[in-house]
This record gives structure tokens, sequence and C-alpha cells, in this order.
């Protein structure tokens, strides 16, 4: 302690303290108007709103990619077949809707993706194996159905980025 006369106690204080006191009280309400986070929330505005933006592009993808195999499929395939597939593939929105609003919530008010959508597909093959009017295999392949939906949402993203 003695090598650093800095870090050594002073019985006395300064004279003028208040004025000290002043000054850091001053200074204090500076770096708040400094803080302000007023102009950098429209970054973040916007970021969410175009974050909404792709959900919507995504989900409307997946619908539409939705209609189209479930049509094709009750043009090739039984009743069965495409009821299971259309049970799978709403499962497969609903679980990318669950998806996509756990992302939403991180870092707002969530430090962690959380796990509730895992609960889709496990529900989904119960339900497949209890009713027997419905079929696993098609209805795991609608469960997946989204995923075209985000491959060509990408392709898409790409594709307008390397234009720009």
């Amino acid at each position: 302690m003695l090598a650093f006369p800095l870090l050594q106690l002073k019985n006395d204080p300064p004279k003028g303290g208040d004025l000290m006191l002043g000054k850091s009280q001053d200074s204090g309400k500076s770096t708040e108007s400094n803080l302000s986070l007023g102009p950098s929330d429209e970054p973040l505005q916007d970021s969410s709103d175009e974050y909404v933006l792709l959900q919507q592009r995504i989900f409307r993808a997946a619908l539409i990619v939705s209609a189209f195999a479930v049509s094709i499929t009750a043009l090739l395939f039984d009743l069965h077949v495409s009821i299971s597939l259309l049970i799978g593939a709403l499962s497969g929105i609903l679980y990318l809707r669950l998806l996509a609003r756990s992302i939403g919530k991180l870092g707002k008010s969530s430090k962690s993706v959380s796990k509730i959508q895992l609960v889709v597909p496990v529900v989904l093959v119960l339900a497949v194996s209890k009713l027997s009017q419905l079929e696993l295999l098609p209805a795991l392949l609608g469960f997946l159905l989204y995923k075209p939906s985000l491959i060509f949402q990408i392709l898409l993203e790409s594709r307008s980025d390397s234009c720009s």
C-alpha cells in the first residue's frame, strides 16, 4: 500500500468537497443524456419489422407448398394418405410458428429458445399411432413440408441480395 500513494486513504477531505460533488452530479446528468436510447431504438424496430415480414413470407410459402403437396397426394393416393399428409403439414406449420415466436422473444424476454415446440412432433406421432385412419410416413413427410419453404426463402433472399 505504501508503494502506491494514490491508494492511501486520507483523513482530511479536500476543501471545496461540495464543489466536487456538484461536478459529479452534473456529469451524471450529462452521461444520462448521452446514454439515451432514442435514436438506437429505430434500427431495433426496423429489424423487428423485417423479421415479421420474413415470418409472413415463410408461412405463406409453407402454406403454398403444403396445399400443393396435399392436392398432388389426393390425386395420386387414397384419402387416408392425403389426410395424414395434411395433418402432418398443419402440425409442421404449428411447429414453425411456435419456433418463430420463441426466436422472436429471444433477447427481449428470454435468453434461450423455448423447447415447447418439440411437443408438436411428439403429439403428432402419438395421434398417428392411436388413430387407425392416419398413416405415420405421410404424416411425418407432411410435418417436414415447412423445410422446402425455408429453402425457397433462402434462395430468394440470396438472389435478391446478389441483384442489389
